[in-house]
């Protein structure tokens, strides 16, 4: 792990109880859904994570705890580095809250993750979808997709 984070880690651990797991020399941290506004905030205020750089989910289906991880890629370009949140949700309870307000970038990839995952961001601006057809009842990059 890059030691610029390691005390950024440790904070998150402290502050939220996140867990945090090593990969490849990244550090994914993970954080609650109701606890990632206030990280979120937390790294752009005092760490300097200043972009949002990808949005996205993952599918671990048939597993359903958690069925998916909402993935917010971190960039701090003021220091050179960068570190993922991980919101784990299960199959029955897809709601995760916005963070429209605190990045723009994460108005269209929330709205992309809902359409192509079907994760509720609570208190979205536009939950409109944007990549597939309005009468498409079905999401197209979760696993058990026909």
């Amino acid at each position: 792990m890059d030691k610029k984070i390691e005390p950024i880690v440790q904070t998150l651990q402290e502050t939220f109880d996140a867990t945090c797991e090593e990969f490849r020399g990244e550090a994914h941290i993970f954080v609650k859904a109701d606890q990632i506004v206030d990280a979120l905030t937390l790294l752009r205020d005092k760490h300097e994570f200043e972009l949002l750089s990808a949005l996205t989910a993952t599918d671990y289906y048939p597993q359903q705890t958690p069925r998916f991880h909402v993935i917010y890629q971190m960039s701090s370009l003021a220091q050179n580095t960068t570190l993922q949140l991980r919101v784990p949700v299960a199959g029955d309870q897809l709601n995760v809250p916005t963070v429209s307000h605190i990045y723009q970038t994460a108005n269209w990839r929330e709205r992309e993750a809902n359409d192509m995952f079907g994760i509720v961001f609570e208190g979205h601006p536009d939950p409109r979808k944007i990549l597939t057809p309005d009468d498409l009842d079905a999401h197209p990059l979760r696993k058990d997709f026909p």
